[in-house]
């Protein structure tokens, strides 16, 4: 009986394991990483090395192209440009809640990039509604100046190029950091959207008991839809 009892815990105990990391590796996938690097080879290499380890990439190879991927690109430009028509600012706007659907849970830049440099990226993506995702930056020049810069700056881990498979173990970490707080920014917003929304209501009808015995007429709420891509 012993000996059963044992054998039948052991294996308890790797069917668990085993789905833990079905668990691990389904999350994983879901992880969306967006690489920035104007070089054709480490573009290429990290788009290998992260779908390897089971990650959704999508590339680009400037600052300019991923700030118009995260939908920054277009209010950059409205806010220089004051005297925009409201149909064009509409339309920007919409754009940029297309690409505010997109969920990206890493940015990975280069530094040495011509135009926007990795740093300048990261202190835009810290600067606007995509502050909590975290980045990290890669360099092939092991400079201590520019390192210690970019940590202090916001990112989350500076990698020496040419990038290994064990510099993605360094990744999960902080991909678990900005799924868990995503999930808490969506359990946040709906329980305040609800709150908002039964307050609302119990003032609506508080309000037409006290008014008049007339049916008030019905006013639908104004939502903004969010256009997932």
């Amino acid at each position: 009986m012993g000996m059963k009892s044992a054998s039948e815990d052991e294996l308890q105990q790797e069917q668990e394991q085993e789905e833990a990391q079905q668990d691990q590796q389904q999350q994983e996938q879901h992880f969306h990483v967006l690489a920035v690097d104007d070089s054709v080879l480490d573009r290429k290499l990290l788009e290998r090395l992260l779908r390897v380890s089971s990650y959704q990439v999508t590339c680009v190879d400037s600052g300019d192209k991923a700030l118009e991927y995260l939908g920054l690109l277009g209010n950059l430009d409205n806010a220089s440009t004051a005297s925009s028509s409201s149909s064009s600012s509409s339309s920007s706007s919409s754009q940029s809640t297309q690409h505010e659907g997109m969920k990206v849970n890493l940015i990975m830049t280069d530094y040495c990039m011509p135009g926007m440099s990795g740093y300048d990226l990261l202190k835009r993506v810290k600067g606007s509604s995509w502050k909590d995702v975290p980045v990290v930056v890669m360099s092939s020049e092991n400079i201590p100046s520019r390192i210690s810069m970019c940590l202090e700056g916001g990112a989350e881990e500076f990698l020496l190029k040419p990038l290994q498979l064990s510099d993605m173990e360094k990744l999960q970490p902080h991909l678990l950091k900005s799924l868990d707080q995503s999930c808490e920014g969506m359990d946040n917003s709906g329980s305040t959207a609800t709150a908002t929304a039964k307050n609302s209501s119990s003032n609506n009808i508080s309000k037409r008991k006290a008014i008049s015995p007339e049916p008030p007429s019905e006013r639908r709420p104004k939502m903004k839809g969010l256009a997932v891509v």
